[in-house]
């Protein structure tokens, strides 16, 4: 067998398990496994500008693309700690990303050393595994078993702390027959499914939830023929959002306190069945559990036996990969139609679809300061199906999920559940790396925008254009909007009068200068009917240069999104549209 380093035997293990690209900050516990990723040049490396940033871009890669796990690295101490609030994002939406850390040699590791922190132990509670390897010998296993649990079960990042001196012992391991683990994945059996479908088949009003888990599953087209085999309505979540495209004639809205559509929850409301397949019932798409769950019965399928019961307990659960269990559904579901045993649908699919010509928000403003829903509306004209959204939270993300069209899984790529803000940048950054040929779009406010701004400068050096819409009201936006319920207005205005540029007035930051002095282009809109051609000449921008090009809107100060404390308690600041000149873009009107 050969010897090599232990680093040396990581890197041929990253390869064969598929890594082809890293994101990261080379430090000196750490560049033993840098000196063995460079003669081999098969895993690229993006140098990021802030180690948290990395964690993120490890993100965005992995969600860009079935298949792939995203690779962060970094060095001993404040690398790895870092890292915890990109661990923490991929922990909560089960997006596994391998994180590697230098360490300190282990004979110093009790003696305080410099920038030795015991970081498997930090990063536990948000990893699936979480490992300081103290015996060369077991760097392979090691980094063969976190790849195995990645991919198996319900998916996660992994951290693997590596101490200097195990990176540089050296090790015997033989890279051509090195062979990844099998993958476990439960599968519904034939005798669940048909019980689940006995519940859907009593229903009236039955309802598909199509969570994350089937987009992580790259199960976006079964979940499509199954639902048109029962010809039941889709209810996308957040982090389900394109598993069916939202002009598909069964795509009948989102469901929840923000990110939903007022049709998707008056349909949620009137349903009496519902199937939740790949999804977690988080709190932002029930509301409270009495009004979501009050008339209907409940079939959770997920990958993950104890999410089963989690947030409330389902008439019936089934512990299964989403796609393997849609395997067994279609099966079913073909099996009772060539008997014709399937009910007709077409009444409950009209009235759900009568909801979602009705009840649509107006998105056609010709204020100035331009409010954000025309934003969203010229979005719509002037980016394609083909568009892969990138966003993370606050007021710009709320509203992006309430008027954008998504046609694509992966068309929207979203921190769900831990939504730190900066997100946004880097992940599309990852996006970019796994897909240099994708027409990415990433949407941030002000302040998302501001916190990991300088990985720009990433994005010029490594040539990943795309275009970002900096939607800019100078303020905490959606802080600012939940203070109304303590009625205060405090500590969330980012406004003051930059006297390096007075023409801002009171928006405060330059970001024009800032991204120009990043390497990249930015353009500036305050005028709404010039939202369209601006966005056409960003994407040109971007396809020539080959570097981010951001479109900076600016914002009237103060803007109330439609959100609630449940689902029967939304509350609307806009008039409804009245006719196609109020929502011009909206599905619901074009068809």
């Amino acid at each position: 067998m050969a010897r090599m380093t232990a680093a040396e035997a990581a890197v041929h293990i990253m390869e064969k398990e598929g890594a082809t690209c890293a994101f990261g900050v080379p430090g000196a516990a750490i560049n033993p496994l840098y000196a063995a990723l460079r003669p081999r040049n098969q895993i690229k490396h993006v140098l990021a500008r802030h180690v948290e940033a990395a964690s993120h871009m490890a993100e965005g890669f992995t969600r860009a693309k079935a298949g792939n796990i995203g690779v962060c690295i970094g060095t001993s101490g404040p690398a790895g700690t870092d890292m915890i609030t990109g661990l923490y994002s991929a922990s909560a939406d089960s997006i596994p990303i391998l994180c590697i850390t230098g360490q300190a040699p282990r004979a110093r590791l009790h003696k305080e050393d410099f920038q030795a922190v015991d970081i498997a132990a930090i990063a536990k509670p948000v990893c699936k595994w979480a490992v300081t390897v103290m015996e060369p010998a077991q760097v392979p296993g090691t980094f063969q078993q976190a790849y195995h649990l990645m991919r198996s079960g319900r998916p996660g990042p992994v951290l693997i702390d590596l101490p200097f001196d195990v990176q540089t012992t050296e090790i015997e391991f033989d890279p051509e027959t090195y062979e990844p683990l099998p993958v476990h994945r439960p599968k519904a059996t034939r005798a669940q499914i048909d019980k689940a479908m006995a519940l859907l088949q009593a229903a009236e009003k039955p309802l598909i939830v199509a969570g994350g888990g089937i987009i992580n599953a790259d199960a976006s087209s079964k979940l499509v023929t199954f639902a048109e085999l029962l010809g039941v309505p889709v209810v996308p979540t957040l982090m389900g959002w394109g598993t069916i495209p939202d002009d598909h004639p069964l795509m009948v809205g989102m469901a929840g306190l923000q990110t939903s559509h007022r049709y998707g929850n008056a349909t949620m409301l009137a349903s009496d069945f519902v199937l939740g397949i790949g999804n977690r019932w988080a709190n932002r798409h029930t509301g409270t559990v009495e009004t979501y769950t009050k008339g209907r019965k409940f079939v959770h399928v997920d990958i993950e036996p104890t999410q089963i019961g989690r947030v409330f307990a389902p008439d019936y659960g089934i512990a299964s990969d989403a796609g393997l269990a849609l395997d067994v559904f279609i099966e079913a579901a073909r099996e009772l139609k060539a008997k014709g045993a399937l009910k007709d649908r077409s009444a409950w699919l009209e009235e759900c679809r009568e909801r979602k010509r009705t009840m649509l928000r107006r998105t056609h403003f010709t204020e100035t300061p331009i409010k954000p829903q025309r934003v969203y509306e010229e979005m719509n004209r002037a980016f394609g199906r083909d568009t892969t959204y990138v966003s993370t939270i606050g007021l710009s993300q709320i509203a992006a999920a309430q008027f954008l069209h998504v046609y694509k899984p992966r068309g929207w790529i979203n921190c769900g559940q831990a939504g730190p803000l900066g997100w946004t940048l880097p992940a599309a950054l990852g996006v970019c790396a796994a897909d240099r040929g994708a027409s990415v779009v990433a949407i941030s406010g002000d302040y998302d925008f501001q916190f990991l701004i300088e990985e720009l400068a990433v994005g010029a050096q490594f040539n990943l254009p795309y275009v970002h819409v900096l939607v800019n009201n100078a303020y905490l936006g959606l802080i600012r909007q939940s203070q109304r319920g303590f009625n205060m207005d405090f500590q969330v205005q980012l406004s003051f009068e930059n006297i390096n540029a007075p023409e801002l007035g009171v928006y405060g930051v330059d970001h024009v200068k800032v991204v120009e002095g990043l390497g990249c282009r930015a353009l500036r809109v305050t005028d709404p009917e010039k939202l369209l051609g601006t966005f056409e000449e960003a994407k040109k921008m971007a396809a020539h240069l080959r570097v981010p090009v951001v479109v900076e809107v600016i914002l009237e100060r103060v803007t109330n999104v439609a959100m609630g404390t449940d689902l029967d308690k939304v509350t609307e600041f806009e008039d409804l549209a009245q006719d196609a000149q109020d929502a011009p873009t909206a599905i619901a009107l074009l068809d």
